[in-house]
């Protein structure tokens, strides 16, 4: 089977280079020409640890190419994956323009049967709604499947996650579709689970939305640790012994970010409404997460004094180490208000870059760590980078003026730091 990967983003680049790596042949096709000419020449348009050395391998072994030729694409495949952004509209709900694009150049271009499978993240019911803007486009009336195949890729680990999926989840009535997933999918040892499309559309927004859950348990949780005088990484640690609940996804901190978590929770939100059903804890997860950086900057100002014309250090801005994302990233809202309390600010991050825009005096980014943080007050850990887990804190604190480090992702080893001198405070977690 030719595969083609319709949108070259996050999703779509590791999709693609996961199956050329398996032996497929493979195209990736996005409108965009810059995007295109810069895959074709082995770089990538996003942060994302592995996969520069996919592509390269892919490129030289022919196994992979991209084109901003829609028509050639459609035709020279077998198999589909669509890949293009969903983004939210202003109420919460999936912006379905690009998928539509992107089937309705499949309906025009195709001349003989296409399986179709549905990577992108889409409302419920979706999949009808891809058939008919298919079948729409079609010039002469050519059979073809819809498949939903979503994926559960973390960012940072995306190579790994594709390569080792803990299930592969198939939405088709065909049982023919259902035959050419599971040949595709042959080489990756993971448990198929074959089920209704829009079975498989609500299982991708029920996942994230649980671990988002348990984020916002945990950082709610962290309020009372903080009036009580316990420390939520004890509390987390001891709840996560027990198997039903299990240690992931309950450490502390500012919040869930990035592309999927915020996006997925809303939207579903939105389908609730539109099936007058209520999802209340949902609605509580979603609001704690909005105000958990909030709630804790306020905590950390206390500690410190004032933010007023105090030089702040952010060390992270990305959603999470290992990417550049900054979709939803709580850094952004840290900065933000760090700024409206008239601090001065200055960040760094190994990957992410803040828009130029947004700079100025009172706001700057640095290349290293040492010059970010020289002269300051406080230092706010917003992601956990290995670069910061394992810098050298003792010869770092000559540099600051001000001894605070605020642990915004309960990472950091408090009790050292707290004996190098400095003031350790995290999120629901602190040392006397």
């Amino acid at each position: 089977m030719n595969i083609l990967i319709m949108g070259t983003g996050y999703v779509g680049v590791t999709t693609g280079l996961v199956f050329a790596e398996l032996g497929w042949n493979v195209t990736g096709l996005d409108p965009d020409p810059a995007k295109i000419n810069s895959l074709s020449q082995g770089k990538l348009t996003f942060y994302e640890p592995g996969l520069d050395t996919l592509l390269l391998k892919n490129l030289k072994s022919g196994n992979i190419h991209f084109t901003s030729d829609p028509e050639m694409a459609v035709r020279e495949s077998s198999l589909i994956f669509l890949c293009v952004g969903t983004p939210s509209t202003p109420d919460g709900g999936a912006d379905l323009q690009f998928i539509r694009q992107a089937s309705e150049n499949i309906g025009r271009y195709m001349q003989e049967y296409k399986l179709i499978a549905v990577k992108s993240t889409v409302p419920i019911e979706t999949n009808p709604k891809l058939v008919e803007w298919i079948h729409n486009a079609q010039l002469l009336p050519i059979p073809f499947d819809v498949v939903s195949n979503p994926e559960f890729l973390r960012e940072g680990s995306a190579l790994q996650d594709a390569l080792n999926p803990d299930r592969i989840i198939i939405g088709s009535s065909s049982d023919h579709a259902v035959h050419l997933m599971k040949v595709l999918y042959e080489k990756i040892n993971a448990p198929f689970f074959v089920t209704k499309p829009k079975t498989a559309e609500m299982i991708k927004y029920a996942s994230n939305g649980f671990l988002a859950t348990k984020i916002s348990y945990v950082n709610e949780l962290s309020r009372l640790c903080e009036n009580i005088d316990v420390n939520i990484s004890d509390v987390a640690e001891g709840m996560g012994m027990d198997p039903r609940i299990g240690q992931h996804f309950l450490r502390a901190g500012i919040g869930y970010g990035g592309s999927c978590f915020p996006k997925d929770i809303h939207a579903l939100l939105y389908t609730a409404k539109q099936y007058e059903a209520e999802l209340t804890i949902l609605e509580k997860v979603n609001q704690v997460n909005q105000t958990q950086s909030s709630y804790f900057l306020n905590v950390w100002e206390r500690e410190l004094g004032t933010f007023s014309n105090k030089r702040i250090a952010i060390l992270g801005i990305s959603f999470k180490p290992d990417t550049d994302d900054l979709r939803e990233a709580p850094s952004i809202a840290i900065i933000q208000q760090l700024l409206e309390c008239q601090a001065i600010v200055r960040v760094h991050d190994p990957a992410a870059k803040l828009p130029s825009d947004l700079l100025s005096e009172r706001l700057q980014q640095f290349d290293h760590v040492e010059d970010t943080i020289e002269r300051c007050d406080a230092i706010i850990l917003c992601s956990e980078w290995d670069l910061y887990k394992k810098a050298d804190w003792a010869q770092l604190r000559a540099l600051m003026n001000q001894h605070f480090v605020f642990d915004g992702r309960n990472v950091l080893d408090g009790k050292q730091l707290t004996a190098l001198g400095y003031h350790y405070h995290g999120v629901g977690r602190f040392m006397h």
